[in-house]
């Protein structure tokens, strides 16, 4: 526990005791002035038997090649122009993993280190963010290495039996090959859409454009890899709306296809006429007839390599639907259909409605 005798007084010392960070606190002579409880814990000390001794005694961290803390960032010398040191990893003695950074306080600009405040914190969060890019590596490694590893077999049949096929049989395979390079041309394609929403770089043309045209040019390429039932019932006269059309066909595809492979039974695909807060929209609903969408996972749909079920893909439909229907001003969510399927609903902006 702190002693609450620290010149920062008891409500200081309470307060930093309640910090998710442990912070270590040492005066103008290196001495330790405060300790608070995460930091006594991270660290494994006594606070109270902590206070007045040198700093690096205390924070007796080192790095992986066993190089301590205070003696490789020497908080009071080096430049007299720091006033804070990034934030590193470094391990303790039990060798867990810790990220440490601390603040150089001066009284005046280039004076004499007066304080210096010293924040850990535990990496079992980046651990845990490394874990999820590790799984997100090996996701599309997976989804490119399946393509791929057809239009080797198939290449490498041609190109040893080539006499003895028959010309059904190499179109066939030509065919399988050009569609498996279809397939790393589209992933490739999401993520770099993926990088660009992130970064706020969608390159848009948008214009007004016919719903219903777009959507059966949309529908037809998805019934022509499929053996399911794709209806739309669409009502008549319906406004434009204000898409990028590449995007918009995009949209709708990544739609469709999400519900013939998560869904089952006949996929339906409705547009209405409908108004939103910002004006009137037309209003998409893609409907399947599987299990849906569980409430309580609806929100994490949309997020990047997400994935629901056992029928795999790459995780990044919804968020690329998400992310392009977004930035154009319109807006997606997950309900249910009367029956319990999954119902994805669009709202389409019908002018233009681009944030900022």
């Amino acid at each position: 526990m702190t002693d609450l005798a620290t010149p920062f007084g008891e409500a200081t010392a309470a307060l930093l005791d309640d910090l998710p960070d442990g912070v270590v606190v040492a005066g103008p002579d290196g001495r330790v002035e405060i300790v608070s409880r995460p930091a006594a814990a991270l660290l494994e000390v006594d606070a109270a038997a902590s206070l007045g001794r040198p700093l690096a005694e205390v924070v007796t961290l080192q790095d992986h090649d066993g190089r301590d803390w205070c003696a490789c960032n020497d908080p009071y010398g080096g430049l007299t122009t720091r006033t804070a040191l990034t934030e590193q990893s470094w391990v303790l003695r039990s060798g867990a993993e810790v990220l440490v950074t601390a603040r150089l306080v001066r009284d005046v600009p280039a004076g004499p280190v007066v304080r210096v405040v010293v924040s850990l914190r535990s990496a079992r969060g980046r651990e845990r963010l490394d874990r999820e890019r590790s799984d997100l590596v090996a996701t599309v490694a997976h989804e490119l290495r399946s393509p791929l590893t057809g239009v080797k077999g198939f290449v490498s049949t041609l190109l040893t039996k080539w006499d003895r096929l028959n010309d059904e049989q190499k179109k066939l395979m030509l065919t399988t090959v050009h569609s498996d390079a279809d397939r790393l041309t589209r992933l490739i394609a999401e993520l770099l859409d993926v990088a660009r929403i992130d970064t706020n770089r969608l390159s848009l043309y948008p214009r007004p454009l016919e719903m219903v045209a777009v959507t059966e040019r949309a529908l037809d390429t998805v019934r022509a890899t499929t053996a399911r039932v794709i209806e739309l019932d669409a009502e008549p006269d319906l406004p434009r709306v204000f898409f990028d059309p590449d995007k918009l066909v995009q949209v709708i595809t990544n739609l469709v296809e999400n519900a013939v492979r998560h869904g089952e039974g006949t996929v339906t695909v409705r547009l209405r006429t409908a108004q939103a807060a910002a004006g009137p929209v037309v209003r998409m609903e893609v409907d399947d007839e599987g299990e849906g969408i569980a409430p309580e996972i609806r929100r994490r749909a949309f997020t990047k390599f997400w994935q629901h079920g056992a029928r795999g893909g790459s995780g990044l439909g919804l968020y690329i639907v998400h992310g392009l229907v977004s930035a154009h001003g319109g807006s997606v969510t997950i309900d249910q259909t009367p029956a319990g399927g999954a119902r994805i609903v669009v709202e389409w902006p019908t002018d233009d409605r681009r944030p900022g």
